[in-house]
Parts: structure tokens; sequence; C-alpha cells
């Protein structure tokens, strides 16, 4: 789901829904129901003062925009999104919390509109994305300290710039801290069309490496496969098929993964563990090593489900 100037969610269950809601002067559907204050010194955003469950806490404030300081930058925010890191720091058991009140959103893209006179990084038009979790993104504008933001290229789509900072990040740091990796070894991953899982696809594949991709089974299997395979996957195969005896005829034509990634656990990260060759990293999504057999390594990795 994503938060942009249409902020009108906030107090509604929707909250947990994915959702695109343009920002101020992007075209709106019929269902966008607020539009920007006149007074461009006022702001709107989902602040919450307390933890608790994000329906019951994050209620719309008009807030007051300070003036830009010398080191500051003037930011309007062109889109934002729900990320389950955002409920959990709402909820007050993620492992970082702001101080409150505060305003949700670790990750989004704004529009630099003004800078301060110390300010050399950044210009206005530039598009920026938070350079750290917690600085709250769902308001429709902020001032904000320029080593707070990083920008980014406004010709990529608003979507992957405002989705940049989280999941594919996540994604880079699995695929090279762990293994030695080089072009033509291969990953296997399950939950491969969660948002890291996507990440972890586009990058292998820039890598050249080659990825095993492991998917629920559903009715629409077939365009799944496709959107994956068309973002680099190639391999896609479902957890019943993971489980078959005849899966390792896969690996007749693609060498055994020397890293596997987990956030499913349970039988499938026990399937991939079978699959790891010898002296291969398994990253799992809970907390806390343990042992794997034939000489293999395992460390931890926390990531999104499908």
């Amino acid at each position: 789901m994503w938060v942009s100037g249409t902020l009108w969610l906030a107090r509604t269950p929707a909250l947990l829904r994915r959702r695109w809601l343009p920002a101020p002067g992007c075209r709106r559907s019929a269902a966008t129901t607020y539009s920007a204050s006149a007074d461009p010194s006022r702001v709107r955003a989902l602040v919450y003062e307390h933890h608790g469950h994000p329906a019951k806490v994050v209620e719309l404030k008009n807030l007051e925009l300070p003036a830009v300081g010398g080191s500051d930058v003037h930011v309007r925010m062109l889109a934002a999104p729900v990320n389950p890191s955002d409920i959990n720091m709402i909820q007050g058991n993620y492992g970082l919390l702001p101080k409150l009140p505060a305003v949700g959103g670790n990750e989004g893209v704004g529009q630099v509109v003004a800078v301060g006179s110390s300010v050399t990084g950044v210009k206005p038009g530039d598009w920026v994305i938070p350079a750290a979790a917690g600085l709250g993104t769902w308001r429709t504008q902020a001032v904000f300290k320029e080593e707070a933001l990083i920008a980014v290229p406004s010709d990529i789509p608003l979507q992957s710039a405002a989705t940049l900072s989280v999941n594919p990040c996540t994604a880079y740091r699995m695929l090279v801290d762990f293994e030695q990796l080089r072009p033509g070894d291969s990953v296997i991953q399950n939950a491969s069309n969660s948002g890291v899982g996507q990440a972890v696809i586009q990058i292998a594949a820039a890598l050249g490496l080659r990825t095993i991709n492991v998917v629920r089974d559903r009715p629409d299997i077939q365009t799944l496969t496709d959107k994956l395979k068309n973002l680099g996957a190639e391999h896609v195969i479902t957890e019943e098929e993971l489980r078959k005896p005849e899966t390792k005829n896969l690996f007749k034509d693609t060498p055994p993964p020397r890293l596997a990634l987990n956030c499913v656990g349970g039988k499938s990260s026990t399937e991939l563990l079978r699959y790891l060759a010898a002296c291969s990293f398994l990253r799992i999504s809970n907390f806390g090593a343990f042992g794997c057999p034939s000489g293999r390594r395992t460390t931890v990795q926390p990531s999104s489900r499908s």
C-alpha cells in the first residue's frame, strides 16, 4: 500500500491494504478525497503519539512546516509505501523506535522544493529518499537535514524510487556479504515473489548469477512464473515441486547453489538446505544460527514473506 498526498486512510483498516495513492499534482482516482491545504506552511501527516495497533493509534494531523535553515532541505513527498517494518515500528516491537510523537513511514521519495544556503548535495527539483530508517515519510512535505537524504535519479519509476531503501538494499547485502559469488554461480531462495525476493532476482541477474526461485503454488502459477522470469529468474518452482526427487535433475545444467535465502522456515528451509553445495550459506528468517550437515554453514537474516 502507498501513502502520498492522499492521507485520508489513516483511520481505516485499509492501512494494511496495498494501494497506490497519487501525490498532489498527479492524476487522482475518484476514490481520492484529500486535496492539499492552500496554506504552504501547513503539513498533513500520519502521526502516532503512543505505540499500538496502527488503525487505533495513527491519526491524520496538521503540522507546522519549520523554516528552512542553512543545512536544511524542504521536501514535497511524492510517494511512500507501507512496509511491514513501518507497522512494527508503530506497534513498538521494531529494533529502532523513533521518539514519540512520530510521523510514520521509513521509505518514500520526495522532490526538493528549496534548500538552505549551505546545502551543496541537492538542488530544487531533485528526487531524494531517506538515508536511514525512522525519517517519517507519511506526510505531504517536510524540512529535513541534508545528511538525512540521498539523491536518486528522477527518471526511474516513482514506485521503484519510493521502495529503493529497504528491500533492494536487503537483497544486495544478502547476495554479497556472506559468500564470494562469481558469475555463473547459483542462488536458491523461497518466497521469491516477495519484495526482497524480486529484488534478489533482478540484482542476481545483473551480477551474472543464476537463481532457483521457490514460490507457493497457486491457480495463476504460470502468470507468476512468467513475471519472475521476465525479471531475470532462471528457474521458478513451487514448494511442492521442490520436495520431489526429480527436482535434482534441475542441477544437471545448473550448479548446486552456493547461497540459499530463506524467509519461510520449517520444511521449506530444510528443502533449501538439501540442495546447497557443501560449504555454502543458508540465510534464515528467524534470529539464531544453527549447524548444517556436510560442513554447510549458516547465518541469519530476517526478510519479507510473500
